[in-house]
């Protein structure tokens, strides 16, 4: 019964991350890929992480993550921030632009969260919220079985 509940918030959540994806996708000049638009979302995932973390984590080549990031840079969704140790290295920092077009997913979840808060007495939601933390903490911290689809592609 909870992994179905789980699969289908789940669901919802990455159907909701998806029309938003594709709603900022546009048919005009400087507008997003789709490839773009989540390499934005990883981005934030990431908090503000160097060329090389977002070029590790999606494990691309550096040239690729470069290539990527000048893009997002020029059409104004990202920008460098020196990391002021080694003025080589920058973090990637999304900018108002960004969150201008990702603030209604948010606003939808707060949302919802904010209805199951009235519903429910503040010891049901620490519970939930403490379950929701240990899923989350659960996730990815296994090994792919065999067969299971997973490829890492560049």
């Amino acid at each position: 019964m909870l992994q179905e509940s789980f699969l289908r918030v789940y669901e919802k959540l990455k159907s909701e991350f998806c029309r938003q994806v594709f709603a900022l996708v546009r048919e005009r000049r400087g507008s997003l890929s789709a490839m773009e638009a989540f390499s934005l979302e990883v981005i934030r995932q990431l908090g503000r992480p160097t060329v090389s973390q977002f070029a590790a984590f999606l494990n691309i080549s550096q040239s690729n993550a470069t290539y990527k990031v000048a893009n997002l840079i020029h059409k104004g969704y990202l920008e460098k921030e020196n990391s002021g140790a080694d003025r080589r290295e920058y973090y990637l920092v999304l900018t108002p632009k960004y969150y201008g077009y990702v603030g209604t997913l948010e606003r939808d979840m707060c949302e919802a969260v904010r209805r199951v808060e009235e519903r429910h007495s503040p010891s049901e939601v620490s519970e939930l919220s403490a379950l929701l933390d240990e899923i989350v903490d659960n996730i990815g911290s296994a090994p792919a079985a065999p067969g299971d689809g997973v490829q890492n592609q560049a």
